[in-house]
This record gives structure tokens, sequence and C-alpha cells, in this order.
């Protein structure tokens, strides 16, 4: 399945951020630690130059501590970035993030200036809550879904800087389709644009191969079923998800399945390695290089045939 999902307000929001781009210091990024990669803007890339950048791999409480290290090192080998993996849980490592920014831009402590930080991130990934926990006042509005926050915010954190917020941002064009699996597996679209099942058995697949255990303890199956779709049925049938002459409801087992694992009762789960994203990322270069190589024949064509 195709997903796409971009409101009006987030093309709004990727044009107000490119405008606002060049008075800012410093960005911070937030991301979900258990999909690192796909919940990482690819705008922010083209927007900071050589601007030093801070991801905050937020949620690590439900992401795979090993995972959590590998992503870390790996995303500091870019230039000019570090990474900071903290949870709401944790309010003396929120208390980092400020130094951190001071940090990056070589600031004594005695040095007055004034910071401005744009912070971003994809929907539903924490970060109105975080700058809350900065603040140290309900100023950014939180929910549980995605695409609370729909204008842009100045907020003063203290430590003389100030945070411009933005809307949750999703990118047009989601190429790789793991990539949208993994962002509605999290909660990051709304499920209003997706079919549960089809992404329940995305998750399902991605369970059974890294975390069996995690399936194991949490729906207590045995033996545990080999393929996704028999795994949906047993986890279906042991929650009593069942239509009239016994037929397993899907569409609710794929609810209980998503809404478990988002909230982290199946236990620590990262959806994605650096090793799987070097992989998918050589994967789509070849299928752009075939996207290109039929447009090219397209046109060769046209121009012959007139």
């Amino acid at each position: 399945m195709h997903i796409q999902w971009y409101p009006g307000h987030m093309h709004k929001a990727g044009k107000e951020i490119r405008e606002i781009a060049p008075q800012v210091d410093l960005f911070i990024e937030i991301l979900d630690a258990r999909i690192p990669f796909s919940s990482e803007n690819p705008l922010l890339a083209q927007l900071r130059s050589s601007k030093p950048c801070i991801k905050v791999l937020n949620k690590c409480d439900l992401a795979d501590f090993d995972a959590t290290r590998q992503w870390q090192g790996y995303l500091e080998r870019e230039q000019g970035v570090k990474t900071l993996a903290l949870s709401i849980e944790q309010p003396e490592k929120i208390k980092q993030l400020p130094e951190l920014c001071r940090k990056l831009l070589a600031f004594e402590e005695s040095d007055n200036r004034l910071i401005h930080a744009l912070i971003m991130g994809i929907p539903n990934v924490g970060k109105s809550t975080l700058i809350n926990a900065l603040a140290g006042r309900v100023i950014a509005k939180t929910g549980n879904e995605p695409a609370v926050t729909k204008s842009q915010q100045r907020i003063a954190i203290g430590n003389n800087i100030v945070l411009l917020d933005t809307p949750g941002m999703l990118w047009p064009n989601l190429e790789n389709k793991n990539t949208g699996y993994r962002l509605a597996v999290t909660g990051a679209i709304k499920d209003t644009a997706i079919k549960h099942d089809d992404i329940a058995y995305f998750a399902a697949e991605f369970l059974l191969k890294l975390y069996p255990n995690c399936l194991v303890d949490r729906f207590k199956l045995d033996p545990l079923p080999n393929n996704e779709h028999d795994l949906m049925l047993a986890i279906g049938k042991s929650r009593g998800c069942l239509r009239s002459g016994g037929r397993v409801d899907l569409d609710k087992t794929a609810k209980i399945l998503l809404s478990e694992l988002r909230s982290g009762m199946l236990g620590r789960l990262t959806l994605e390695t650096p090793a799987m994203m070097e992989q998918e990322l050589a994967e789509l270069a070849v299928i752009r290089e075939q996207k290109a190589a039929k447009k090219q024949m397209r046109k060769q064509k046209h121009k012959g045939a007139l």
C-alpha cells in the first residue's frame, strides 16, 4: 500500500521553515527512537547547510537500547550533528538539551547572546510534550494523535534560548514504502489514512523475524506461528476478536497489535537499524535508476514519433 498523507498546514509549514531558516542558529530535530531514519525529515539536510543540529531520539524508553546506541553512532558521523537519547520520563536528561545547544555553538556560560533554535519533528513524535518540559509550563498543545500543532510559535525556555516551534511535518512523497509503513506502525500517520490490517501485517512480519520472544511473552502463543497471517489469526483468537461463525475479526486484531506495540506493551522495540536502512537505500537507488531509464525511453519514443 502506498501511504501518502500531507495535510495543507504541513505544506504551509515547509514554506515557513524555508523562510525562517537563515535566522536560525541551530536546528533541533526530534526523532522517534524506534524509527530514527524513517522519522528523519530529508528537508532538514537541505535547510541547515553547515549549521549545527541536535537530533533528539525521543521515546527511547520504548526503543531497543542497543539499537539506539547504534543509531547515535551512525547519526553523529555527519558533520555538526550531535544526538541525545531521552524520554519524557527523564527530566534530568531533558535539561541537558539547552546545555548541548550552547556547547555546539561554542558559547561560554558568560555569553549572553540569544540563541534561536528551530525545533522540528514529524507528527506524534513527542515534540510538544518535550517543549512543555523544557519551558516548565504548558505552552505547546499536546495530543495522542498526529498533527496537533498547526502554527509556528516562539518559546523562551531560559538560558537565552528561544525555540521556534513548527507543526509536525511529513514530506509529500514517501519513496521508500517501508518508511511509510514504519511511520504508520508508530502512529505518525493518522489512522484514518491507513488500513489497519495492512499495517499490522507489516508489523507482524517484522516482529516474527526480530522480536519473536516479545510476541510469545505478550500473547502467550505456544507454538509461535511462523508467518504473519497465522500470527494475526492466533492473536485474534487469544483476544476473543471473533465474528459469527468463529471467524477472526482482522481489523479489530490489527488495532490491538498496533495499540500495544505503540504503547510499549510488547517490550522495547526498534523497527529499523542502520544496516537495514543502508540496504533499503541501495535498493531505492536502483529503483530510481530504473524509473529514470524508462522516462528517458518514453521521451525518445515520443521524439521518434514526431
